[in-house]
């Protein structure tokens, strides 16, 4: 039995943190029902491209319009029958639309709805528009990472506020809920800020601050680019090598591995740290980046390679925990995607079936929510579903 089956998930979302969120839930075995706007209101949602987002496998999609009264009261009901509600509106959308928490809650009060938003419902920034960078930055992430030569704080290489600040953040709390309300009874009402995630996952940074007075910034501590034991190097042919040798007994090895013993004992030397980079620098650029791994990684250096996105799929460590799997797509045929890889999901027996986003299972869902035949025809006839 997978850990999340039984539970019914219903996402207001089409893309970012909350249907990060979903995705992952889905994965740990939740029932997950998307719901779309119908067909006359195209363009309200963004439509991700087809492989996107696992290409939403094991999940369901309703179409209702939620502007009507009876799509508002069709989404109750099967809110009736759901365990998590997540969306994504600014604050108040979902309230001025009636299907916000006090709506939902009022007829199923076991309930955890999850409100994701980039500043969170209250706030004076509640109200601002954003994305993953803006998240990063304004939470320190941006200003203590490293720079361009131009001083510029380097773009990450993805969207660390979306995926950690937010979709995961939307998935903890949301499991902290269904644990609690297993023992209570009682839903939840879940205020889930990307921009507090992002200062959540700042906190080393930020608790030194307000302990010491001391403000982060790049190179001011050892995971800031400070010391030389931590940083990256470029090799022979023009490919790159990450070192984390902070331990001294992994420093150490490094040394000896390398030829520089003299530095064996200045790891945390202020004054050497150029030097003892330049050192380094100079002799990783003597051989080429996967010389150097086969080297080094299984000599407890920690050391590793700088991978593109194809080395990293190729890589033999994830082949060997089987992290990738076939989806079909009626359109696009069979490819390749990254399955289902944190700790206790299960791994498909066959390819995953990638639907076009036009397939829905409308019918089949508000049937399960007890809806009859004759109200659902009721309700397509007036454009309400689809």
């Amino acid at each position: 039995m997978e850990m999340l089956e039984g539970t019914t998930v219903l996402d207001l979302a089409s893309v970012g943190p909350a249907a990060r969120a979903s995705r992952w839930l889905a994965d740990y075995g939740a029932t997950v029902v998307k719901i779309g706007p119908v067909p006359k209101d195209e363009g309200v949602q963004i439509v991700p491209p087809f492989y996107a987002y696992s290409a939403h496998r094991r999940m369901q999609r309703a179409l209702l319009d939620m502007k009507a009264p009876e799509g508002r009261e069709t989404f109750l009901r099967l809110a009736e029958h759901a365990d998590v509600v997540i969306e994504s509106f600014r604050p108040g959308v979902v309230e001025r639309l009636g299907i916000g928490w006090d709506a939902v809650s009022a007829r199923n009060p076991r309930a955890v709805y999850c409100s994701t938003t980039g500043f969170g419902q209250t706030g004076p920034h509640s109200q601002w528009a954003g994305h993953d960078l803006n998240y990063l930055g304004v939470g320190g992430y941006l200003h203590c990472s490293g720079r361009d030569a131009d001083g510029r704080p380097s773009l990450p290489g993805l969207t660390v506020a979306d995926s950690a600040g937010g979709g995961m953040h939307a998935v903890m709390a949301i499991l902290a809920a269904l644990v609690r309300r297993a023992t209570t009874g009682a839903g939840a009402y879940l205020d889930v800020s990307i921009a507090d995630g992002v200062l959540g996952l700042m906190a080393l940074a930020a608790d030194e601050y307000l302990a010491t007075g001391e403000a982060p910034r790049p190179g001011h501590g050892l995971l800031t680019g400070r010391d030389a034991c931590y940083d990256t190097y470029p090799t022979r042919d023009g490919k790159w090598l990450t070192v984390a040798a902070i331990e001294p007994r992994f420093w150490a090895n490094l040394c000896r591995a390398l030829g520089l013993e003299q530095w064996i004992a200045h790891q945390n030397d202020v004054a050497a740290q150029e030097e003892i980079r330049a050192d380094l620098r100079a002799v990783f650029l003597t051989r080429d980046r996967d010389d150097w791994t086969a080297v080094l990684a299984p000599a407890d250096t920690c050391v590793a390679p700088v991978l593109t996105v194809p080395e990293a799929i190729a890589d033999e460590q994830y082949r060997a925990r089987d992290d990738f799997v076939d989806a079909a797509h009626a359109e696009h045929g069979t490819f390749r995607q990254v399955g289902p890889v944190f700790a206790g999901m299960q791994r498909p027996d066959a390819p995953y079936e990638a639907r076009d986003a036009t397939v829905t299972d409308t019918d089949a869902i508000l049937e399960s929510a007890g809806l009859s035949g004759d109200e659902r025809a009721e309700l397509r006839d007036a454009g309400v579903i689809a």
